[in-house]
């Protein structure tokens, strides 16, 4: 009864235990009331309506959908960035709050030949059988909150690495969408350059019959097959572009490139309203911001854990079983049990290890509080980033579809000019080149407005709301 009123004791005084982890207080980063480039610039779409998880699914495209599935399903990158959240789940102990005994089962079996003058024989050497079963148990009193403080660690890491894996799907959303309207960006100026060559053959031919009917000059057929040619030109330019992008889709949707491909399209390239939502939900939906608190949480844990290192490790030892030469191994009195051995152990003199332990787990902390505070300001500054770029790319567009189609206006009118004989084919030649490159520049202007919205997903961690 005495063995087990100290067991007990014991035990009180280990669960009273202190913790030597500094009170945690993340760093504060003033939030604005709101987004300063968000201002003159408002989303049609209420937050209610934004999906929570397939964001992409705003833009209403299928295939989207599906290379998104196929990229969540398949993609290497992905796949790694889960193992590295599995290897951290495992190392941490989920489902114990701090320490629990350690109890081995011990069995041994041995035939031995003693001397005969041994101290205290008989003088006659004896050989038996030895057999031994039972089972022990060792218990350290976490009493300075060594294991406490390390569970809380292991575990804030498999948090981060969860925030991790987020982020890293995220990341890999935004590339699908990003490659994926970089293409059919491409399918567009294909589509126009097609047009274009069409258009210049036609003008070329025109030059040609004026020359035979000794109307134009050379330099004119000659300018016309340059402007023809460079279209041409272009085309293969652009195929180049698309097929390395195609090539980028397989990867990232885990594909083979030399068996995957994309049929060209031309769609419109429209870009989705998105709510921004307020400053202070960015830092709840952006997993890098989670990440980089979780690995701080985590640092500061280990400066308890490294201060608890200057106080002794105590640890309980039980072990019980039964030990027998011969006859009934488990009979009442072969058993046999002990209550120990308790021992404590404070080391004295280590050279400043300990100290230069805690002093490296400090500078950790405030490491990992630095990256925390430049994780936030830099989040603030991308998502600042993608509403001046959505607000400005949205002037800038419409701005370009005007002068596209002033551009188109003035090619029409000076063809006519040309066959009327109004004018020679230089006018020509400049007024088809300006309106190529201004309906160009449109659709790169298109293709960036839709990168703009799908960077500003990314920069909020997800669907605003």
């Amino acid at each position: 009864m005495a063995a087990e009123r100290a067991l007990a004791a014991l035990a009180m005084l280990a669960l009273a235990g202190c913790s030597m982890a500094p009170a945690y207080q993340p760093p504060s980063v003033a939030v604005p009331q709101g987004f300063k480039e968000a201002e003159g610039w408002t989303a049609a779409t209420p937050m209610d309506a934004a999906p929570r998880g397939e964001w992409w699914k705003l833009f209403g495209d299928p295939l989207l959908d599906d290379l998104e599935t196929q990229a969540a399903a398949a993609s290497p990158t992905l796949a790694a960035a889960l193992a590295r959240y599995d290897q951290a789940r495992a190392a941490a102990p989920h489902r114990t709050v701090g320490p629990v005994p350690q109890v081995d089962a011990v069995g041994d079996a041995s035939r031995q030949r003693v001397s005969g003058n041994r101290p205290g024989g008989t003088g006659r050497a004896s050989t038996y059988n030895d057999f031994s079963l039972g089972a022990a148990l060792d218990y350290e009193l976490d009493l300075w909150g060594r294991i406490r403080n390390s569970v809380k660690a292991a575990r804030a890491d498999a948090q981060a690495s969860e925030a991790d894996l987020a982020s890293a799907r995220l990341s890999l959303q935004a590339a699908v969408a990003d490659a994926y309207f970089r293409l059919r960006g491409l399918d567009a100026q294909a589509e126009l350059l097609r047009r274009t060559v069409d258009a210049f053959g036609k003008a070329y031919d025109l030059t040609v019959r004026r020359h035979d009917g000794g109307i134009a000059s050379g330099i004119d057929v000659n300018r016309a097959k340059t402007v023809l040619e460079n279209a041409r030109a272009q085309i293969s330019a652009v195929a180049n572009d698309r097929a390395a992008t195609e090539h980028e889709i397989a990867a990232l949707t885990g594909q083979v490139a030399s068996t995957f491909s994309i049929a060209p399209r031309t769609q419109p390239l429209v870009a989705p309203s998105l709510p921004t939502g307020a400053p202070s939900e960015l830092l709840q939906r952006r997993p890098d911001i989670a990440a980089a608190e979780r690995r701080m949480f985590a640092a500061n844990a280990r400066i308890g854990v490294a201060k608890a290192a200057f106080f002794p490790t105590l640890t309980l030892g039980l072990s019980g079983g039964y030990e027998a030469t011969r006859g009934d191994l488990f009979s009442a009195s072969n058993s046999f049990w002990g209550l120990g051995p308790a021992s404590a152990i404070l080391s004295i003199f280590d050279g400043g290890r300990r100290k230069a332990q805690v002093a490296m787990s400090r500078a950790d902390y405030e490491e990992l509080a630095a990256g925390y505070r430049d994780t936030v300001l830099t989040a603030f500054r991308q998502v600042e980033d993608a509403i001046a770029a959505n607000r400005h790319l949205a002037d800038q567009t419409a701005s370009q579809r005007n002068a596209a189609a002033a551009a188109g206006r003035t090619s029409d009118l000076a063809l006519t000019r040309y066959r009327d004989g109004a004018s020679d084919y230089l006018e020509v030649v400049t007024a088809q080149t300006d309106a190529l490159d201004a309906q160009q520049a449109l659709l790169a202007v298109e293709t960036q407005q839709v990168r703009a919205r799908i960077a500003l997903v990314r920069a909020l961690g997800g669907a605003a709301g």
